[in-house]
């Protein structure tokens, strides 16, 4: 189960992420490194943030924008 972004903004590459995207380890960097996974690199850490991930998976809304329609 993937923490709300409001818990846990980011979520580890491994095995978070990966698991829950059902790949192995190997898979989650090969993945992140195609750009299938969106990451943020911290030093040598790679991170997914939370809530990429949960739209990614399609357990979120995807997120609308604020402005005014256009006329």
């Amino acid at each position: 189960m993937l923490p709300r972004p409001e818990e846990s903004p980011t979520v580890p590459l491994w095995p978070v992420a990966g698991e829950a995207c059902g790949l192995s380890r190997n898979g989650a960097y090969d993945a992140a490194r195609r750009g299938e996974i969106p990451t943020i690199r911290l030093g040598r850490k790679i991170v997914v943030p939370t809530a990429a991930l949960r739209r990614l998976l399609q357990l979120d809304e995807p997120a609308t924008s604020t402005s005014a329609p256009a006329a």
